[in-house]
């Protein structure tokens, strides 16, 4: 979901700049604009003198203009590293054994390890995301848990199966996991 409202933020955000980038480009090459547009003439400018000189004497606007700068700059950053950011692996290099290598989807290993922990008693439901590098994969995993099951008693199961099995079958030398539990709730049943 989140991926689609950034999708869709930053068409909005690409349509709007092109739209105004091209009408200024098109009233600048001679284009008459229509009367209700912001720019009438090719020497019009956007803002006029009184109008940029306006608040240049109030000691609240400099400040204000710096901190709006600033934090637009810093929103910019934030939304460019998130989308450069990888949040899943894509695949794991595998240690053959005969000084080559292979090369395992990350989604199988995903899917393998999410499918083990899901069978392990107790637990309702797993899921899976592999994050690191391709040759030190780490494990981020979400368990569902059954109300009767004790959470320390599950965790050394799946350290001890589900994530043992998957770092061996790869070949990794270490394969830390996060793992994040949560018990399913059930409402008491009621009695008239």
């Amino acid at each position: 979901m989140l991926r689609i409202v950034n999708r869709v933020l930053l068409g909005l955000v690409g349509l709007v700049l092109v739209v105004a980038g091209g009408s200024v480009l098109a009233v600048g090459l001679g284009v008459k604009p229509p009367s209700w547009w912001v720019y009438h003439g090719r020497h019009d400018v956007l803002l006029s003198a009184a109008a940029r000189t306006r608040w240049r004497g109030e000691s609240w606007w400099w400040p204000t203009v710096i901190a709006v700068l600033a934090a637009v700059l810093l929103l910019a950053l934030w939304w460019l590293s998130a989308e450069l950011r990888r949040h899943r692996l894509g695949e794991v290099l595998v240690d053959t054994g005969d000084g080559e290598g292979a090369l395992l989807r990350g989604r199988a290993l995903e899917g393998a390890l999410s499918g083990e922990a899901g069978q392990l008693d107790g637990v309702e439901r797993a899921q899976v995301r592999l994050t690191g590098r391709r040759s030190a994969p780490e494990a981020r995993v979400r368990v569902l848990l059954q109300p009767h099951v004790a959470p320390g008693d599950a965790l050394r199961r799946l350290a001890a199966e589900a994530v043992a099995h998957a770092r061996d079958s790869a070949g990794l030398a270490a394969l830390p996991a996060e793992v994040r539990m949560r018990g399913t709730s059930h409402r008491a049943d009621r009695v008239s």
